[in-house]
């Protein structure tokens, strides 16, 4: 994190020995099929490359004879306990920066052009080899009419072939291309990079929808406007009058935090709850693996919605937002209050029992 964090590229040589797939790649191309799950398809034959997105039965993909194709499954990590355990170990980033595990099968020659990303990532090589080049990116153009975003003039300065447990980090914006060497798997762990517009925009919404109707907030009053010969002109009194408006709506940092920290545990898009169990109060917690957790120094944070949490309750929620895990022992020692909202989290299935047969951390 020192040395290469959004500064330069880092190659480890067995960062993961003796590693095997998180998921096979009939499982993987089952996964495909799911209208639920994200996939894509890119293909290139005869010097034209083509995209397409999911789902995909079994038989619209090509053969694994078939050279120079790749398919794309995000968020691998929501549905396959190998995948989010893998993903668990890069947890040396914050987790409001955390994404997810995309898992990329591809046939000899199989690739998706050199491009570049706006947010880190880590590169690990599962299964075969695959031949990396990359290069700073002096030049952002892309080849026009393309399905893909392709650089138009990629410049490697470096290329290595990778090999199962290998790694290799690139910060944002570097260049880079990989092509299979054979069949081979790729797992990439990316990282939320949001813009700031962005961040902007989803705050303050959730700062509009949170506001409660005041019953005597103040109407806009003009006692001093004269008679007017430009009606269609907005008055100066008016645009200042709003000005405020929206500066009241941020003026609270605590309000701003909490609704960043709400937006940041919002699950990913199409994911869903099952119904969960009653907590067994001889058994520990576990978070389910699709279960967004973060915190503050005021709120925890728990699929989009906020909790105030304060003295050995908050510490208790911060260790299982923490670690994802709440030991049996610990748990009984909250207060009735928390205890109840436990409860509730796992009735709605963010929580487990160990031991259940619930998808979990």
């Amino acid at each position: 994190m020192r040395r290469h964090w959004q500064k330069k590229p880092l190659l480890i040589r067995q960062a993961f020995p003796g590693i095997e797939p998180p998921v096979s790649r009939n499982d993987l191309f089952s996964m495909a099929a799911d209208e639920y799950i994200e996939s894509r398809l890119v293909q290139q034959k005869a010097g034209e490359w083509t995209m397409r997105q999911g789902p995909f039965v079994k038989r619209q993909l090509p053969t694994v004879k078939t050279p120079a194709w790749t398919l794309l499954i995000q968020g691998v990590d929501l549905h396959v306990p190998a995948a989010h355990e893998l993903l668990s170990r890069f947890r040396f980033v914050p987790d409001a920066r955390l994404d997810d595990l995309m898992v990329s099968y591809a046939t000899d020659g199989g690739g998706v052009g050199p491009h570049f990303d706006s947010y880190d990532v880590f590169l690990l090589q599962v299964q075969g080899k695959r031949r990396w080049r990359i290069g700073h990116m002096n030049d952002a153009a892309l080849i026009p009419d393309l399905p893909l975003k392709i650089l138009a003039n990629f410049q490697p300065e470096e290329e290595w072939v990778l090999e199962p447990g290998d790694m290799l980090y690139l910060p944002p914006r570097w260049a880079h291309d990989g092509v299979a060497d054979g069949e081979c798997m790729t797992c990439s762990i990316g990282f939320r990079a949001p813009v700031r517009d962005e961040v902007g925009r989803e705050v303050l919404q959730r700062l509009l929808d949170g506001e409660e109707p005041v019953a005597n907030s103040a109407l806009y009053r003009d006692p001093s406007q004269p008679a007017t010969d430009t009606p269609a002109r907005i008055p100066s009194t008016l645009q200042e009058f709003t000005k405020e408006a929206v500066a009241r709506l941020v003026e609270s940092p605590k309000a701003l935090a909490c609704a960043l920290g709400e937006w940041l545990s919002e699950p990913k898009p199409l994911v869903a709850f099952d119904e969960g169990a009653p907590l067994r109060h001889e058994a520990d917690i576990v978070l389910d693996r699709r279960t967004r957790m973060l915190y503050d120094d005021e709120h925890v944070f728990i699929n989009g919605e906020s909790f105030r949490a304060g003295g050995q309750d908050a510490m208790l929620i911060r260790y299982l937002a923490d670690h994802r895990f709440l030991p049996a022992a610990q748990w009984g020692r909250a207060s009735d209050e928390a205890r109840e909202l436990l409860a509730e989290w796992a009735q709605a299935g963010w929580m487990h029992s160990t031991g259940d047969d619930e998808v979990t951390a």
